[in-house]
């Protein structure tokens, strides 16, 4: 075939001259073959797929894990949701073995040990509320008094005057809890005043529930916590060592006397374990702008730390389950509470920097639901316990169950005691005190959409 403007030269098609620019060649001429490909390389694609499909798999459990795969951004320590459940959980398992007797065990292990010294856990849920109240103002926010105490009283003050109502319409008077007017009136009239803890009447006589005395604690301590606060932000070192020492000079002090009962938790035997639990939030926020990207080795350390402590802290229960009689029991807590103390400000240190899967655990959504929960648990567990047992609820045949060993009622009463408690608290929370704690602050009922 000729052009027209050029006679005489033979040209092909454009069909053909797009094949020769494709394959470099004429289009009837097969194309030249690949060179042969590096071992390394075919190894590399063989993993693509097997990678992807792995990752395919574990997208769900990946996408839970992603927000705890770094350090907190803000105030708020999600792990010490569950670790607050824990602590309380710990705490109501000692108060229902006192009624059922169930010894736990793993295996040929016992757990007796655990529930038999559950009440030192008490002391843990003061250090979780030193470290939580400092925690804001250790980073840098100004403290106003005012909204302080409007705050302390929103989340308190409501639910704890609905638990003495309950109690005293539920309990005491249909028991007859008071012989006379007067011993009713200076009962109630502690307990409304927060100082039931000083005096045997309201804290070792009083038929309103017993475990009401770690909010006088925690009331006491909110009026110091402005002050303290103020100390500590200024002169850390030195204010640790004035509230350590405050705490120290006064367990020596009360050691000597025959009965430590009405002494061992007045406010000044805890200084040192909030001073620890402000010690531990400074800790904290200081780590937390160090380890901003944490490395994975960080992060097993961190959790090997978590696990140490916890083994600590289990060795340090198992010896005080070892003392005998009430005395030797309120010495032994008295001697144990500055390490223990310190043991589980660690803990709660390294679980903030642990690796994504123990932060899950802590810190996911179900434990925020039983921390928002978890004061109601507190308040109202054992009285609800001591119900189900005088009600006969679970059935039991023998008079006494527990020193007989009954079962399965043992089982099925300690299961029933947790599970009542919980959904009671879940009612009160959800239905009186968030509402009631939300109308105080803000003016309105439900959260502004």
């Amino acid at each position: 075939m000729k052009t027209d403007d050029q006679p005489g030269v033979p040209v092909q098609d454009t069909t053909e001259r797009e094949t020769i620019k494709l394959t470099g060649a004429a289009g009837n001429e097969a194309p030249p073959q690949e060179g042969p490909v590096a071992f390394g390389e075919r190894a590399e694609k063989a993993r693509v797929p097997v990678f992807q499909y792995l990752k395919k798999i574990f997208s769900p459990v990946l996408r839970w894990l992603e927000p705890y795969r770094s350090p907190q951004s803000d105030d708020r320590v999600d792990v010490l949701d569950g670790i607050r459940v824990m602590f309380i959980l710990l705490v109501a398992w000692f108060h229902f073995w006192q009624q059922s007797w169930l010894t736990p065990h793993i295996g040929s292990i016992s757990l007796d040990f655990m529930v038999r010294s559950g009440y030192e856990w008490v002391d843990a849920m003061l250090l979780l509320s030193g470290f939580l109240l400092y925690l804001p103002y250790a980073g840098g926010k100004k403290l106003k008094a005012g909204e302080f105490y409007k705050k302390r009283f929103a989340r308190i003050v409501p639910s704890y005057l609905l638990f003495i109502l309950i109690m005293l319409f539920a309990v005491v008077f249909p028991q007859g809890g008071y012989r006379t007017v007067w011993e009713g009136v200076r009962d109630i009239l502690a307990h409304l005043t927060f100082t039931h803890n000083l005096f045997d009447f309201s804290y070792t006589g009083s038929p309103i529930n017993g475990v009401a005395w770690t909010l006088a604690v925690e009331v006491q301590f909110y009026l110091l916590f402005p002050l303290l606060c103020a100390c500590f932000r200024k002169k850390p070192l030195l204010t640790w060592l004035g509230m350590s020492g405050i705490a120290f000079l006064y367990r020596y002090l009360i050691s000597s006397i025959p009965d430590t009962t009405l002494y061992i938790n007045q406010l000044p035997a805890f200084f040192d374990v909030y001073a620890n639990g402000f010690l531990a939030a400074a800790v904290y926020l200081s780590l937390r702008e160090r380890l901003k990207k944490e490395s994975f080795g960080e992060k097993v350390f961190f959790t090997a730390l978590f696990v140490l402590c916890l083994f600590c802290a289990a060795m340090l229960m198992r010896r005080q389950a070892a003392e005998n009689g009430w005395q030797n029991i309120h010495l032994g807590q008295l001697d144990r509470r500055f390490i223990f103390s310190v043991i589980l400000s660690c803990m709660m240190i390294s679980a903030a920097f642990s690796v994504p899967l123990l932060r899950f655990l802590l810190g996911n959504r179900l434990m925020r639901i039983l921390c928002l929960a978890s004061f109601q648990f507190y308040l109202y567990h054992q009285a609800l316990s001591l119900k189900l047992k005088e009600w006969n609820i679970p059935p039991h045949i023998s008079q006494e169950p527990n020193m007989t060993g009954e079962q399965p009622w043992q089982t099925r009463y300690a299961v029933l005691c947790f599970a009542a408690a919980l959904a009671f608290a879940l009612i009160i929370t959800f239905l009186f005190e968030r509402p009631l704690s939300r109308l105080i602050l803000t003016g309105r009922i439900r959260k502004k959409k």
